[in-house]
């Protein structure tokens, strides 16, 4: 087996991803204080081809040289807005008809292997600060909330991990099929 090359992999440059069809999905990333987890969430939206990306309260925006360091220039691509309150956030999605759902571990959570995106719906997906989480306001202001199954004694993952698992599957169960 050989790698390919850049050139082999024939990617979009940004005027055509600017022009493509997007994944209807909406990273919400709420006080999320890691620019390089900024980065790397940017990067992945970049690969998925979603919608766009909202940055809330603390989360930093480009033009940034720690979020590009990670991004790789993924912040030119993908549409961005920043909301100095996630719930302003959280309504303007509503208002546009996204399905608004929380990755928190909550009572009632639904598993991620469990959840399969509904046809024609659009959603935003929140992830919450390194620390803390999702705000407990913006998760009870939800339409529900995805959990990822763990078994180690870890009780959380890498914001940016958790957010390239659950955009994969995401894409995986609703345009891979």
């Amino acid at each position: 087996m050989k790698k390919l090359t850049v050139a082999e992999m024939n990617r979009m440059n940004v005027r055509q991803f600017k022009e493509s069809r997007k994944i209807p999905l909406i990273i919400v990333l709420d006080h999320v204080r890691s620019l390089y987890n900024v980065g790397s969430i940017f990067r992945t939206a970049d690969a998925m081809r979603l919608e766009g990306i909202y940055l809330c309260g603390i989360t930093a925006t480009p033009p940034n040289t720690e979020i590009h360091k990670t991004a790789l220039g993924a912040e030119e691509s993908v549409d961005w807005k920043y909301f100095q309150h996630t719930m302003d956030a959280v309504q303007c999605l509503r208002s546009n008809g996204y399905t608004v759902i929380s990755i928190e571990q909550c009572k009632g959570s639904t598993m991620l292997n469990d959840f399969v995106p509904e046809e024609g719906r659009k959603y935003a997906f929140i992830l919450g600060n390194e620390v803390k989480g999702v705000d407990q306001d913006i998760v009870n202001a939800s339409d529900g909330c995805l959990e990822i199954p763990q078994f180690g004694t870890k009780h959380s993952m890498n914001v940016s991990v958790t957010a390239g698992m659950v955009i994969w599957h995401f894409v995986s169960k609703s345009y891979l099929q």
